[in-house]
């Protein structure tokens, strides 16, 4: 008998979607690199927000550099599945994002300045693929927790899709949504490219430069 191979780049319906399960992956409690608790409760003042560029590996340690993050974390959002496992993810049918988990003090970095990296940091106009890494695990996307971190993302992508279509770059792919379901990745994703300096990334230089 011969089986179709699922096309990893389709969103599965909540038929196909892996059931999950109740109790949460074992992660890290604390941050490899500054030692601050993973977790909530932060502490107070400080925003978050998701976002998703291809590999999770490479983009955390991009928003773990930055002044005034307090935290990064990597995991699964925007999907179906509860508490998904990594190989759930890459199977394509759990309908998650790799996402970076930022933890961040407004009074040392905006969240604008956050939008700037983002953009910057990888292709916004592939759809369902980074580069080489291909599945619906991959697309761009931004997952905000308030009102006032909508409005700037719209107001972002806006400006940063008149940047590409100064440069004949085509549509941004970016899907940006409110208030989703965030869950830690394993154990050993997390700060993976400070555990291992020489590890696979998977972002280059093809971001949109545009001043916000």
């Amino acid at each position: 008998m011969f089986f179709r191979r699922r096309d990893k780049t389709a969103m599965p319906s909540k038929d196909e979607a892996h059931p999950g399960r109740q109790q949460e992956i074992e992660t890290s409690e604390v941050h490899f690199v500054n030692g601050r608790g993973l977790k909530q409760p932060y502490p107070q003042g400080m925003e978050k927000t998701l976002f998703g560029l291809g590999c999770f590996w490479g983009a955390e340690r991009i928003f773990w550099q930055i002044d005034g993050v307090y935290v990064t974390a990597v995991g699964y959002a925007a999907g179906l599945t509860p508490n998904a496992t990594y190989e759930e993810v890459c199977s394509g049918k759990s309908g998650h994002n790799e996402v970076v988990l930022v933890v961040f003090d407004p009074k040392i970095i905006t969240f604008e300045a956050l939008l700037k990296k983002f953009w910057e940091s990888h292709d916004p106009c592939q759809g369902m693929r980074q580069g080489n890494d291909i599945g619906t695990q991959y697309r761009s996307g931004i997952y905000v927790f308030s009102e006032d971190q909508m409005n700037a993302g719209l107001a972002s992508r806006d400006t940063y899709q008149k940047a590409l279509d100064a440069q004949n770059r085509g549509q941004i792919t970016t899907e940006l949504l409110r208030d989703v379901d965030f869950y830690f990745a394993e154990d050993y994703h997390q700060q993976y490219l400070a555990k291992n300096p020489s590890g696979y990334c998977g972002l280059g230089g093809t971001g949109v430069v545009c001043p916000l």
